[in-house]
This record gives structure tokens, sequence and C-alpha cells, in this order.
């Protein structure tokens, strides 16, 4: 069976077991108040050229999400995205939960929102009886694979604080939208551009994990007593920060995240020359093929992945293969040779 769907079915990468596997017997403090928690939020005021941020570890990006977004906006401020963004489609309700109203706004296939976009869309909100919005919301990569460009984010970024939002960057599949064929943004340009975003682990060789990161400006009161109340502090804290320490040494998570995307690239460009065409033609670990519906009782047998929705053209769906850092080439090769098998 092919397992392409998702990019966090397998558990994690060795290096990054054998980081959590030295600090079973040791001892440490908890609520991530220990040494390997401290190494790794020092390697990413490192790596962002950021000195003063303020770093959070957190189990996972729902958690991050909301209560990021919970702890920015006042309880009459709610929060724009895209239609396809995470926090409107995928995470129950939760940034609802914590009182704030999503405000999403129709995209291309690309996912992206453009200043002109949320501009449009937060016109109808200005009258006092209204909410608020109060923090723009965006994903590096998209929901559809989609990746900004470093004018893009900054355009988005003068376009929030002209209108006394804040802008957040979801960086679930962030490694993937930095070693996408064509990204030219950095850490420190999201550092700069972006008053808050995290460095997605779960989905890029870490058990589990994001990295939230608070530029210096953003002073956000009582945030570790939000994530103790929402549920997001991790007892063991120490597991989260051994693991980022392991991802960020030596480039380990731009590797692994690299190693995804020629993965989705290669079996992208191996269905493109079948004849297969696509939703979007995604750079980065997601692609989205659009298959007649007569082969997916085939690929069910031989293949994991997503059902992402019907085609325009009749009796077609649009499916998701998501590759990762445990994707070999031969996986890819077997796939694109049952296509080849059922033309």
């Amino acid at each position: 069976m092919y397992q392409f769907r998702n990019d966090y079915s397998f558990g994690a990468h060795p290096k990054v077991l054998e980081a959590v596997l030295a600090t079973n017997l040791e001892g440490l403090p908890g609520y991530g108040d220990d040494e390997y928690c401290a190494k790794a939020v020092s390697l990413i005021r490192d790596l962002c050229q950021a000195p003063e941020a303020d770093v959070h570890f957190f189990i996972g990006g729902t958690a991050a999400n909301l209560i990021t977004i919970a702890g920015l906006l006042r309880p009459w401020e709610g929060v724009v995205c895209a239609q396809s963004g995470h926090i409107n489609g995928h995470e129950a309700g939760a940034v609802e939960a914590t009182g704030h109203k999503v405000i999403p706004v129709p995209v291309g296939p690309d996912g992206k929102l453009t200043p002109e976009l949320v501009q449009a869309a937060i016109v109808p909100y200005q009258h006092s009886h209204m909410v608020q919005p109060g923090l723009l919301y965006i994903s590096d990569a998209t929901e559809t694979g989609g990746i900004y460009t470093s004018a893009e984010l900054e355009q988005l970024y003068n376009c929030a604080h002209s209108n006394n939002m804040f802008l957040f960057l979801d960086g679930a599949r962030l490694g993937c939208a930095l070693t996408a064929q064509g990204n030219d943004l950095t850490l420190p340009d999201l550092a700069r551009f972006t008053d808050a975003f995290y460095i997605g682990g779960t989905k890029n060789g870490a058990l589990m994990g994001e990295a939230l990161v608070l530029q210096e400006s953003v002073y956000v009161p009582g945030l570790f007593r939000l994530k103790k109340q929402r549920g997001g502090v991790l007892a063991k804290g120490w597991l989260l920060g051994a693991q980022f320490e392991a991802l960020l040494t030596d480039g380990l998570y731009f590797q692994l995240a690299r190693h995804a995307n020629e993965m989705a690239q290669k079996l992208q460009q191996g269905l493109k020359d079948l004849g297969v065409s696509f939703f979007y033609e995604s750079p980065t670990n997601q692609i989205f093929p659009i298959v007649p519906n007569l082969f997916l009782p085939i690929l069910e047998r031989h293949c994991a992945f997503e059902i992402w929705g019907p085609a325009e053209e009749p009796n077609h769906t649009v499916i998701r293969f998501v590759s990762s850092f445990a994707t070999k080439p031969s996986e890819v090769d077997g796939l694109i040779q049952l296509f080849a098998s059922h033309r």
C-alpha cells in the first residue's frame, strides 16, 4: 500500500527519536522549564535573526492557532482568513469556541489571500454593531500547497497593520513552503513581516509539536496561563524542546522538507507526463490530481490518499496526494506505474 494520505502518518525522523530517547531518564523540570527547550528557543531566535522574539511550544497546530488567536484578540474582534484556511474548515470550530468570529474570504486554487481580497472582505464590518476584524490569518504553505513570496507577505503585513489587525501565519507546513521551488521567503523575513508565526514540526519529521514565534513588539499578557487553560501546555515539555533542537541543528528541518517536496514534484511531473490534469499545480508536498471516478476503486486498493472534492469535469474527482520525510522514490515510481497501467 502506497502511503500518500498525509505527512504525519509516520512517527518521526530517527535523529528526532534519538534526541527524545537521550532525555528519557534524565529527570527534567516540567512545562518547558528545561535546558532542551532553552536550547531550541535559542536556535529559533538565531535562525530568525530575532534575539528578543518570544517563543512558545505547542503540541499541535490547532492548539497553536486557537490559543494565539485568543491571546491576540479582544472579545469583540474576529479573524479574517481564506475560506480554505485550516481554522475555517478543519478545526471543529475551535476558534469560534474561544468567542471569536471567523470571517472567511473566497480565494483562488492557490489558497492565497491578497490585500485586495482582505480590503473587500472587511468593508461590511466597519459598523460598530459588527464584529471588528482584529487579525489576519494565512498559511504558508496554503491548504492547496500555494506559497507566499516575500513581496506578497510584506504587502499583507502592511495591509493588516493599516487596518489595525495582527498578521498571524500558520506554519504547519512551513518547511515545505520555505524549500519549495520559487520561494524567496526566509525565517528572518517571517520574523519581520508577521506579528506571529509558527514553525511546524508535526508534519515535518517530529512526533508532534509546533514552535510559535511572537515578534518582539507583540506582547500577549498571561499567554502561559492561557495555554494552560486551553490545554496547550505539555507537562513533559522537554519532549518538544528536544525534538526542535534536533530538527533545527545542521539544517535537518529543511533537509526533510526538501525531500518531501522533491518526492511530490516527481510524482506530479510523472502524472502530468501521463496526461493527468491537476486542480492546482502545487510546488510543495501536496498535489491535487483530477482522476476519473471509475479509477478511484482501483486506486484505493493500492494507495492511501484523500478525496478533496468533485472536479468541474463530470464524473471526475479531485484527490490529494501528500509526501513526507519518509516517502521513498520507489513508492513514487510505483504509483506512477499504477496510473500508467490504467490509462
